[in-house]
């Protein structure tokens, strides 16, 4: 398992050869999967550069990083010595929104962002940089007490460096020969600017930064890297939150397990953090569940990105899969590292991770098999702490790709341990098996309602848990 930047450090893409059966998979596909990975390519976009000038990079005469045909910023590069503070900025610069309008006066809207890189501390202790966006919003905060503040972890973006959210904030579709980004979580950026509040967003530790993989779904690394983000956002020139600022987290999928364990985490790691709420929409807590869940399913490839993250750090995980992994697997793993998720739809949708083990036996089945694997992934459990302050928790009943049993089960555990918990069950009909769309559309149908109960606590109103009043099913 190579370092990303020793990897990507170069004027082309080394791109390995993908699974075989990645091609027939993609022509098994049902047809309405076709055709949204053929809307996700459909169109021409220039993929920008942001140059970072010299005084903001600390190591200007680095080969660029190319991933994918995309150019990666020198802005993402990481200096050699880092701030010892966490959440202290490491640089920052203007970032220009992809999608963004004048407004009437003069201000853009819904507001002026800024591309930062903060420091944070991963899973093993290490000090690690991370970048992310600041967003001003243009709009006034009618709420209660100061402006507030939003630290958003985004959903599943993909393990390459030009699928960091912030880079997608800029190009809110990416497009190359080799790589398709889409930039899905603008819409909830942009309702949650335009309650007044103040956003803060966290390419998570490994994405965007050149320096290391991307350590997918590690609940540590992600809810470090989203308070630390919350941190950051404080130092950020012209920004408009204060100390008294209330802090809220939002998250759905990857991003909604992250604010789960960011607010597990808080009371310890970022007790400074005024964390007045967390929406935590479909999160992955149980990882072994989950893995059963996307393995087959069109969101294949992500079981390639926690594979190759948690083997990057834990060295009973890498001797595991080192044991396991065919020559196919090795392939597969080290060319789904630089993808997004389209690419990943496209490449490895409906993949079988059995095709990439030399005994045919699944990774879910070979990890649930060997106690050091099955301990490290015990490790990554959300749930086995009390959450601090309020958390709203929803998850779609048919959800196959973030089970939804799992989901459900951490707001027990929550409730068990005196947490104000507020449990929703977004009901819909099996809208098709294990093509995303069960696990997608709960986030758009359910996002109103998170934001609204979220602007509740960030002016300062209680939130009443239904813990006891939860139905058995669903």
């Amino acid at each position: 398992m190579s370092r990303k930047g020793s990897r990507s450090r170069s004027t082309a893409v080394l791109r390995p050869a993908a699974d075989p059966s990645a091609d027939a998979a993609r022509r098994s596909m049902p047809a309405g999967l076709r055709l949204l990975a053929g809307v996700m390519t459909v169109g021409v976009i220039t993929v920008g550069v942001v140059g970072a000038g010299p005084s903001a990079v600390a190591a200007a005469s680095a080969d660029p990083v190319v991933s994918r045909g995309v150019t990666i910023p020198a802005f993402y590069t990481p200096p050699t010595e880092l701030p010892s503070t966490n959440g202290a900025l490491v640089r920052t610069e203007a970032m220009p929104l992809g999608l963004s309008i004048p407004g009437l006066d003069g201000r853009p809207m819904p507001g002026t962002a800024t591309r930062l890189m903060y420091r944070s501390t991963d899973s093993a202790g290490q000090p690690v940089a991370v970048t992310g966006a600041y967003i001003e919003p243009s709009a006034a905060w009618r709420g209660s007490g100061p402006r507030p503040l939003v630290a958003v972890a985004s959903g599943t973006m993909g393990q390459g460096d030009q699928c960091a959210p912030s880079f997608a904030l800029q190009h809110p579709l990416t497009l190359t020969g080799d790589t398709v980004s889409v930039g899905y979580e603008a819409l909830a950026i942009y309702r949650l600017l335009a309650t007044g509040a103040a956003v803060v967003v966290t390419d998570y530790v490994g994405l965007g930064t050149t320096d290391r993989l991307h350590t997918y779904v590690n609940r540590v690394d992600e809810a470090h890297a989203l308070l630390d983000a919350a941190r950051a956002a404080h130092a950020v020139p012209g920004a408009s939150i204060t100390a008294a600022s209330r802090t809220g987290l939002y998250g759905y999928s990857q991003g909604g397990g992250a604010g789960a364990a960011a607010a597990e985490l808080q009371p310890s790691y970022a007790p400074d953090v005024p964390l007045a709420g967390t929406y935590a929409g479909a999160p992955p807590a149980d990882l072994t569940s989950v893995m059963k869940g996307i393995d087959g399913s069109a969101l294949a490839g992500a079981l390639a990105w926690s594979i190759s993250g948690f083997a990057q750090a834990d060295p009973d995980l890498r001797a595991v899969v080192d044991a396991n992994i065919n020559a196919t697997g090795r392939a597969a793993l080290a060319d789904a590292s630089t993808m997004c998720v389209g690419d990943a739809l496209l490449g490895y949708g409906f993949t079988k991770s059995s095709k990439w083990t030399t005994s045919g036996k699944s990774m879910g089945d070979i990890i649930a098999a060997d106690p050091r694997a099955k301990a490290a992934l015990d490790k990554q459990r959300i749930g086995t702490l009390k959450p601090s302050g309020p958390v709203r928790l929803a998850t779609g009943v048919q959800d196959d790709i973030v089970p939804h049993s799992q989901a459900r089960q951490l707001a027990l555990d929550w409730c068990e341990k005196g947490a104000n918990v507020t449990y929703r069950a977004v009901v819909l009909p099996n809208l098709g098996d294990k093509i995303l769309t069960n696990h997608l559309v709960p986030l758009i149908t359910d996002q109103g309602d998170a934001i609204s109960w979220l602007t509740d606590r960030l002016a300062g109103k209680a939130a009443t848990s239904n813990c006891w009043t939860m139905p058995v099913q669903p």
